[in-house]
């Protein structure tokens, strides 16, 4: 098997969209609606993305027919579960995530540097991605991520200081949302190709496509713009052309 950052480039060959299959849990047949989602817009997606509330919610065979489906359409599946804790429950987590298919698993770097480097050296030895946070998509993120901290001789905001761990215990990608263009501009000129930039918060919450693309995107995060339109499938074909203008 290839490294994750090998499949799902290969993915996005001809989409960098990326569906957070985000519904409301009570929202009614969630796996049909899901696979149904595949089966409909997997030639405009490169990955689907499912997020804490539904592994919670689905059981192991759900989701590993989720995940199965996915990689049958030449998608790569993505655990959003921001994972943060000891090491020892980063690793049984993650086995467990692999079990069910999953191809990456998005990380919180608050765990620490060296918890995050022992993560990602164990997930690549199974040809697992690891995706860490760098600066998230909502409007109150700015009160955290772009905190001013002192690390050890110099002053840097925390997202910096995310983005040098990241690059540093070689993760496969960061979160930067696209709703802070002038972020994901400074961290595409910082990593210089050495890992890719995942951005959310495309349309719903005000993140341009083409935006996101031209400043340093590698991966478009889109859910509800997609899961609440009346016509999938057109809405997904445009968001793929806006993000190749």
């Amino acid at each position: 098997m290839t490294k994750f950052s090998d499949r799902i480039k290969k993915s996005a060959k001809t989409s960098p969209i990326i569906l957070a299959n985000d519904y409301d849990p009570k929202t009614p047949n969630i796996e049909s609606k899901t696979l149904k989602n595949m089966k409909l817009l997997s030639d405009y997606l490169c990955g689907i993305k499912i997020n804490f509330h539904l592994l919670l919610q689905l059981d192991k065979k759900q989701i590993s027919k989720i995940n199965k489906v996915a990689h049958d359409s030449g998608l790569q599946c993505i655990a959003d579960i921001k994972l943060n804790d000891i090491g020892n429950t980063n690793i049984i987590t993650t086995e467990n995530l692999w079990n069910m298919g999953f191809d990456a698993v998005i990380v919180n770097p608050i765990m620490g540097k060296k918890s995050l480097k022992n993560l990602v050296e164990l997930s690549h030895k199974k040809n697992k991605g690891v995706i860490s946070l760098c600066h998230m998509s909502a409007p109150e993120a700015k009160l955290s991520y772009e905190l001013e901290i002192k690390n050890r001789s110099k002053n840097q905001q925390l997202y910096q200081l995310f983005l040098d761990w990241a690059l540093s215990t070689h993760v496969d990608g960061i979160i930067v949302g696209a709703t802070y263009p002038k972020i994901i501009s400074y961290c595409k000129k910082s990593v210089r190709g050495k890992l890719s930039l995942f951005s959310p918060g495309i349309g719903t919450q005000g993140g341009s496509p083409s935006k996101a693309k031209k400043l340093g995107s590698d991966y478009l995060i889109v859910g509800r713009t997609i899961l609440n339109s009346k016509n999938p499938l057109k809405t997904t074909k445009d968001l793929v052309s806006d993000s190749l203008i």
